[in-house]
């Protein structure tokens, strides 16, 4: 009888010659089981997804309720459905500035997306800034701002009139002009290996925007929803974007996006033309009342205020004479090694004994820290004497 993993091979699409092609039965909480039961601690969360953990009980009953009550009735944007805008409502109290109106998608690279459209519709102007070693995601606009040439090449022609500066180069903000429509920027940078904004860094962007006219795009899809410590890596560098992209732990699991702005840089879709920005199953009710539910055990239940101890614990006890440098905040971490050979043996080894980790798409030498949110003290004791072990064999 042929097995899934060969149906998984001979009948998904694959991204690689070398999946990793465990098979998960379940999952709950910080852990994975796969078909013999054996459970797995998810140290990337489905690379910043789960913060709440895996089949958290209140996005399970919302998830529930809402399939119960109705799904999708129409194209987005025409009906008042009242999981898009409870949310909307939710997300817009909590957010600094006049971050008030939220436009639903399916994913961060349709956030993206999104939020270039807007940018270019709302200044009128064709220019964008990124940054080299950013990730946006891989559809044709959000791959046009990813800094990385060896991902984008085999796709070009992209985007045109798309600019990359250095991360935390001053000199090369007076690249952003009057003819700039926006800057689009991680907070922190997460597929180059967890590199933090220096010296107001933030504040400069911010500045130089504000004497330009571009408009200002913060990429959350990463660092939203509570993973370095506050709700968003704007409160933490008190820095308020034009836009602001989410995705990821936004819906507890589900697939959802979103891109946020001020209701008057919103309000140019609906005209020149009208319809400016299009989605069927954008903001889809479930997924939005996942979401709700997910924003809500965030902001009630002391999670996110516990999240920059958490990190710490991890400093204290992943203490390996073989770490050359543990870069980030919160539970958003790079764990520097030797090289590339010694991250996989590190990754390998780690799975065998029960830890998923993964390394970084623009630096492979390092691994990734990013559990759920919800892992306790134990937990992560744990995790750091499997991969200090894992590091062990290698050496």
């Amino acid at each position: 009888m042929i097995s899934q993993r060969q149906l998984f091979l001979q009948h998904v699409g694959q991204t690689s010659d070398f999946p990793l092609q465990l098979e998960i039965e379940r999952a709950k909480g910080i852990y994975l089981f796969d078909k013999n039961n054996k459970p797995y601690i998810d140290l990337i969360s489905g690379v910043s997804v789960s913060n709440i953990g895996h089949l958290h009980e209140k996005v399970v009953e919302a998830v529930k309720k809402q399939a119960e009550t109705y799904m999708h009735l129409m194209v987005y944007g025409e009906y008042i459905q009242s999981p898009q805008v409870v949310f909307a409502q939710k997300i817009s109290q909590l957010l600094p500035g006049e971050l008030n109106s939220t436009y639903f998608v399916n994913s961060g690279s349709e956030a993206i997306e999104g939020a270039l459209k807007l940018a270019k519709r709302y200044t009128g102007r064709t220019e964008i800034i990124s940054f080299k070693n950013a990730y946006h995601g891989s559809t044709h606009g959000a791959l046009s701002v990813m800094g990385n040439e060896e991902f984008k090449n085999s796709f070009r022609p992209l985007l045109p009139d798309i600019n990359f500066l250095n991360f935390n180069s001053e000199e090369d903000l007076e690249n952003i002009s009057g003819k700039t429509a926006c800057v689009i920027v991680e907070p922190i940078q997460g597929e180059a290996g967890i590199r933090l904004p220096e010296d107001d860094y933030l504040k400069k962007i911010r500045k130089k925007c504000d004497e330009t006219g571009a408009l200002l795009i913060f990429d959350e899809i990463q660092t939203g929803f509570g993973r370095i410590g506050k709700l968003f890596a704007s409160m933490e560098y008190d820095v308020t974007p034009d836009i602001m992209t989410i995705a990821k732990g936004m819906g507890g699991g589900m697939p959802i996006g979103a891109f946020i702005s001020t209701n008057e840089i919103m309000s140019c879709f609906k005209t020149n033309p009208i319809l400016g920005h299009i989605t069927t199953f954008g903001g889809h009710p479930v997924s939005c009342a996942a979401a709700v539910a997910t924003l809500d055990v965030l902001t009630s239940e002391n999670i996110i205020e516990d999240v920059k101890r958490k990190g710490n614990l991890f400093r204290k006890y992943l203490n390996h004479p073989q770490i050359k440098e543990i870069r980030g905040t919160g539970l958003f971490m790079a764990v520097e090694l030797k090289d590339f050979e010694q991250v996989k043996k590190v990754i390998d080894i780690s799975i065998s004994k029960g830890l998923i980790t993964d390394w970084f798409l623009f630096h492979d030498s390092a691994f990734r820290i990013a559990p759920p949110l919800i892992i306790n003290d134990d937990e992560i004791i744990e995790a750091c004497n499997i991969l200090s072990e894992a590091i062990d064999e290698t050496i």
